[in-house]
């Protein structure tokens, strides 16, 4: 089981890294890239339509302010590609959010939120889930960890009251 985790610039590598430590933690092999939609936007191309051939099985995205780049590799592959908009200095990465988000008919991009990476990678491990059935238990155990976490917190806050 193999993610690409693409960004459209090095600066994007900090939220890249939230979405390869959640893949990583499921034991997912993870290949990053840097392509630009713009810069490179015919390495992006082969990079897409090679991706299955290498044995990839979602593509997480990255990228900030026009952030064409999960549209451009949607458009020429049919496996599943994650939007991860970045934040940008433009407009608070909303600029990023709606280029990933809107996409035409018949080019689906799923979306996570400005700057998630740590749900773009839960979000891959969820597709990957329904093939590789290991993932779903482990995925059951995060979100039992998840929900200790919370109560952990309230635990806490109730004995800050008393």
């Amino acid at each position: 089981m193999k993610v690409a985790v693409v960004m459209g610039s090095i600066s994007d590598l900090e939220i890249c890294k939230k979405a390869i430590r959640i893949l990583e933690k499921f034991g997912v092999e993870v290949e990053t890239r840097v392509i630009s939609a713009h810069r490179t936007p015919f390495k992006a191309i082969e990079f897409a339509q090679n991706a299955e051939e290498n044995g990839i099985e979602v593509i997480i995205a990255v990228a900030g302010k026009a952030a064409h780049l999960g549209g451009i590799i949607a458009g020429v592959t049919t496996l599943p590609v994650i939007g991860l908009p970045v934040k940008s200095s433009t407009m608070d990465g909303l600029d990023s959010l709606l280029s990933v988000v809107q996409m035409p008919k018949g080019v689906p991009v799923a979306t996570v939120a400005i700057d998630g990476g740590e749900n773009a990678g839960i979000l891959a491990v969820q597709i990957l889930s329904l093939k590789y059935i290991e993932l779903k238990d482990k995925l059951k155990e995060y979100k039992i960890e998840l929900a200790r976490e919370v109560e952990e917190k309230d635990s806490e806050v109730l004995q800050m009251e008393n």
